[in-house]
């Protein structure tokens, strides 16, 4: 069982949450980054990520911290871009993945009111050709130094909290995007899973 205080951070955490606003992890091989990814998913709200790995092995991602945030979020795997892509435009997403160069749109001209994934690649290459030329676009962050890359995680957290900044000014945000039942299906899942990873811990001490 969970105290009342706890269920009531789960109904709020889940209310919040955006179904229609997703990340796709192309190649992101340090299991660090992987992991700040996914806080920052947890944290801008983002319901579902997905992975595509087509030349590194899938991260190992921890679940027993509490500090991490794969166990909040739905980790969904992918063999291949164009499958991946598929997916997300039968489910109704617009695609847009992250690159620097001729035709990225800036970060700040974009909306995000939208049904929107967004696409981040291998720290070395970037996102693959195939990701750029198979997505709705281009993106790119906005950058003024001599140097003109930032941390693929930092990258996705100044992208999602644009996004969440954009989605806080809608009059309808309090409201959520999912229903009720969708909620509690989510709240009982978490707590479930709290629940497991407690009891695997304390038998892992023994």
């Amino acid at each position: 069982m969970i105290s009342q205080r706890r269920r009531a951070k789960l109904e709020e955490v889940a209310r919040h949450r955006q179904p229609d606003l997703t990340v796709v992890v192309e190649g992101v091989h340090d299991p660090h980054n992987v992991s700040a990814m996914l806080r920052s998913c947890d944290a801008a709200g983002i319901l579902q990520v997905q992975l595509v790995y087509t030349t590194e092995a899938y991260p190992r991602i921890g679940s027993k911290s509490s500090a991490s945030a794969g166990k909040w979020i739905d980790l969904r795997r992918f063999r291949s871009i164009a499958e991946c892509y598929r997916q997300l435009r039968d489910e109704g997403f617009q695609i847009w993945a992250t690159r620097i160069g001729n035709g990225a749109r800036n970060l700040y001209a974009m909306d995000f009111s939208q049904k929107t994934a967004v696409v981040f690649g291998n720290e070395h290459r970037g996102v693959s050709d195939e990701a750029a030329t198979g997505a709705d676009g281009l993106v790119q962050i906005p950058m003024v130094g001599m140097i003109q890359s930032l941390n693929v995680s930092v990258a996705c957290a100044v992208t999602l909290f644009e996004a969440l900044r954009q989605r806080m000014a809608d009059p309808e945000w309090e409201k959520g995007k999912l229903s009720p039942s969708e909620r509690e299906g989510l709240v009982a899942g978490w707590s479930h899973k709290r629940q497991f990873l407690k009891n695997r811990t304390k038998g892992s001490s023994r």
